[in-house]
């Protein structure tokens, strides 16, 4: 097995390095990084049975018992919830918790293209062509991620962002705009952890995922990509269609790790210097739904 590797994250409020608690690390290290493991890694990973099964259990009410041992393993912050976690009947509404509107507070200005949601982000000012390189990863192309669609992403921007099982697991459109395209694309459920990136699965190629377009206000047109992941009891998205405005809900994740990317045409937004900074050293950054993420590029 390779020499383990801690997953260090920079904390966008205190500018200080973490590093990551990660649920069932163990297991995700055998079945990525162990050649032993090629037989176990097919079955979970490219199979999605396990995933549903585990989505049934989190959606039952004999799941409710693991909520208050996962806020106390993951340091979560109960007084951030809208609701109690006695009020939750399974693991999955509390995974699919709402927030108080002060737990998120943004500022949508004209320019302003905000984070869609928490999580661990890495950011691509520009893409060589249409290829990207995670942390620790190897290359992934958008044409693989976006088929049919991706042409007009060339050489655009994109920013990855990483959910963890702590984090908040609702995601938001991140600027106003209008939808005109959704999809939805099967595939297996590789991990999105930088464990199982670093090992070579195609997780944006491959995963299941969707993807809605949505002609932006201000910035051209975006893509924005849900990636799935194992464990993930659904993609849930609750606006597929319409105007929408900044921060509107567009859907959450149920139980798992999962992963949000949105991608701009080229010239039209400029990532957060310190994104980009953290980003060029090959580090993820820490960042909360409603943070400034980039802004509009005026001529």
């Amino acid at each position: 097995m390779a020499e383990k590797q801690p997953v260090l994250v920079i904390d966008r409020e205190t500018g200080e390095e973490f590093e990551e608690v990660i649920l069932g690390e163990k297991w995700i290290r055998w079945a990525y990084q162990d050649a032993s493991s090629s037989l176990i890694e097919r079955i979970l990973f490219r199979s999605p049975w396990l995933s549903r099964l585990m989505g049934w259990y989190y959606d039952s009410p004999l799941s409710k018992g693991k909520i208050d041992s996962t806020i106390k393993e993951l340091s979560i912050d109960e007084s951030e919830f809208a609701d109690s976690k006695e009020s939750y009947a399974s693991f999955n509404d509390f995974f699919i918790r709402a927030l108080k509107p002060e737990a998120r507070p943004f500022e949508a200005g004209e320019g302003a293209i905000l984070s869609p949601a928490d999580g661990r982000v890495l950011v691509f000012p520009r893409l060589e062509e249409d290829v990207f390189v995670p942390v620790k990863g190897y290359p992934f192309s958008i044409h693989k991620m976006l088929p049919g669609i991706s042409d007009r992403f060339v050489n655009g921007s994109l920013a990855i962002v990483r959910l963890c099982p702590a984090d908040y697991h609702r995601y938001h459109f991140p600027c106003d705009g209008t939808i005109t395209q959704s999809c939805d694309i099967d595939g297996p459920l590789h991990s999105v952890n930088p464990i199982a990136l670093g090992a070579g699965p195609d997780v944006f190629g491959e995963n299941k995922r969707s993807y809605t377009l949505v002609e932006t206000a201000n910035a051209g047109q975006m893509c924005f990509i849900e990636v799935g992941a194992f464990g993930v009891g659904a993609i849930v998205n609750t606006r597929s269609t319409g105007d929408v405005k900044a921060m509107d809900e567009k859907g959450y994740f149920k139980f798992g790790g999962s992963t949000v990317v949105v991608v701009f045409e080229e010239g039209k937004i400029r990532f957060s210097d310190d994104l980009v900074a953290n980003s060029a050293a090959g580090k993820e950054t820490l960042i909360k739904v409603g943070q400034p993420l980039a802004s509009v590029v005026t001529n």
